[in-house]
């Protein structure tokens, strides 16, 4: 690979950060540009054929729809919740548990947003997380970053175990069962040393950034709740991990969680006498903020919520047949434009159906009439152009990227040749930089489901090869795939767009690459050091 050659390979990269995070461009003109950037070069330089890259192009808009329909779901959802009052009981009831914005953060992003991710996985913990916490009061920014920051850990097994069972399993073909679990349990162990300070670091970035004395200071203050809170989940999650495998740990680990956190909640263990409040709370004379008048029950106000939950989980159960069912009504565009390159929609099976869904039987159990969901349609329709016009664009980018092994410069696609490069030069350190080119893979791919498939395998090589732990680094890949998530240019637009955010993307990489940097090393130190 030459000068040229690695540039190219590079760009999906460099011009991601430099116009999004360094130049601060929207994302609806900043993938525009980086499309247009990378498609040339690698028509001219890597040598792939034009009919390969548009190709990529058509795939990457299937995905994109996909997308697409996740985020109309949860904001059809959110907007249909607001307009029947539900969100002013679910305001109400997160006072009573506690007014301390960092235990409602926590409760919310690190444990419900586990719940949300060992369900569906695909980005949904952030698009139902963050606009949930933007009707709490928090800050769209505040909203989107943390939620991202705290879908990481529960990645390792989302989508009932799919980052593992198809994402390992296919990246490293014949990988026994016993195998999986295996890589799971080191993933969740070495997860109790890093992954239970996340907490922590969110709380820490909250108050920093969006408190009114921009302290660190007033969210370190909460170390002894956040780590409770971090090993609430991650410990279950690995007993879990070792006792059944890999469907279940961040579904079972985020419940216990979520109950071993709300009671100590109620009852103030762990947390400092005086609650933290955002800069712009409103607070009464008693310091409790105004409660609205005569809200509806708390049980009838999440009931859309834990039913969204609740199908989420029964349409991805293979012992049942609704997922065979939903998945069977399946769109296929076969080798595209004479190419190897296919796509398909499942447009029934995806998470943003299920939403949408919700919020019509949301009508029926509200007693809402049908003109509140036409006129939350057509508000979430509104809003969407700015990410469509992003996704649309950066999705065929990284389809294009990811595709380009077919190409006349004999070479393999572009991050697989720079995984190789890395291999070639920092072989004795790979348990540190095992993570980090997880990290890539998510990044460009968009998932980590994705990001295993795509470096398992030279992972494991690389393992072999250096003498180290096939498991331990294959987890470690697995760990690296969760930290790429909180920057993965798909998620920040998406859990933008669902708070109104579009065009500040850029902002929300620059906030959650500290996290990233921090989980990614922080693990591969613990792996550098058991190798």
């Amino acid at each position: 690979m030459n000068l040229w050659q690695l540039m190219t390979a590079l760009m999906p990269i460099v011009a991601v950060f430099l116009l999004l995070v360094v130049l601060r461009l929207p994302a609806s003109r900043a993938m525009p540009l980086s499309l247009l950037v990378v498609g040339t070069l690698a028509a001219l330089v890597w040598r792939v054929p034009g009919r390969q890259i548009m190709a990529s192009i058509l795939e990457g808009w299937v995905i994109a729809s996909s997308i697409l329909i996740i985020v109309f779901g949860a904001i059809f959802l959110l907007n249909t919740l607001r307009a029947g009052g539900a969100f002013d009981a679910i305001r109400a009831g997160f006072y009573h548990i506690s007014p301390d914005r960092r235990v409602q953060v926590i409760i919310i992003a690190w444990l419900f947003g586990a719940f949300l991710e060992g369900a569906s996985g695909f980005g949904t913990p952030a698009a139902i997380g963050a606009p949930l916490l933007v009707a709490l009061g928090f800050p769209a920014m505040a909203a989107v970053t943390l939620a991202l920051i705290a879908d990481s850990a529960p990645v390792t097994f989302g989508a009932v175990g799919t980052p593992l069972l198809v994402g390992i399993a296919q990246g490293v073909p014949g990988t026994s069962d016993a195998a999986l679990k295996a890589v799971g349990t080191t993933a969740a162990g070495i997860d109790i040393i890093v992954a239970s300070f996340l907490p922590l670091l969110m709380v820490a970035l909250l108050t920093r950034y969006f408190g009114a004395n921009r302290r660190w200071r007033e969210g370190l203050a909460l170390w002894r709740f956040s780590l409770f809170a971090g090993l609430a989940y991650t410990v279950p999650a690995w007993g879990v991990a070792l006792l059944l495998g890999p469907e279940f740990p961040a579904i079972i680990g985020s419940m216990v969680g979520l109950a071993l956190v709300v009671g100590a909640a109620r009852r103030g263990w762990f947390l400092p006498v005086d609650p933290w409040r955002l800069a712009d709370d409103q607070a009464s004379v008693d310091g409790k903020p105004e409660e609205p008048g005569s809200p509806m029950p708390l049980w009838l106000a999440w009931s859309p919520y834990l039913l969204a939950a609740l199908l989420l989980i029964l349409t991805r159960l293979n012992t049942l047949p609704l997922k065979a069912w939903l998945q069977g009504f399946t769109l296929e565009w076969p080798a595209l434009l004479g190419t190897d390159i296919s796509a398909s929609l499942a447009p029934l099976y995806l998470p943003g159906t299920v939403f949408a869904g919700t919020a019509l039987i949301t009508l029926v159990m509200h007693r809402l009439p049908l003109t509140t969901a036409v006129a939350a349609a057509h508000q979430t329709a509104g809003s969407l152009l700015p990410a469509t016009i992003a996704l649309g664009t950066s999705v065929p980018m990284v389809r294009i990227f990811l595709n380009s092994d077919v190409n006349s410069s004999g070479l393999e696609a572009m991050p697989t040749e720079l995984a190789h490069l890395a291999v070639a030069h920092l072989a004795d350190v790979w348990p540190l930089m095992a993570p980090i080119i997880g990290a890539l893979g998510s990044f460009v791919a968009g998932s980590s489901t994705f990001s295993n498939m795509m470096f398992a395998g030279l992972q494991q090589e690389a393992a072999l090869s250096a003498g180290h732990s096939p498991r331990l680094i294959l987890a470690l890949q697995t760990l690296g795939a969760n930290a790429g998530n909180m920057i993965c240019v798909m998620n920040v637009v998406a859990a933008a767009a669902v708070v109104n955010l579009a065009g500040r993307e850029g902002d929300v990489i620059r906030l959650t690459l500290g996290p990233m940097l921090f989980y990614a090393i922080g693990a591969g130190l613990i792996g550098l050091g058991l190798a």
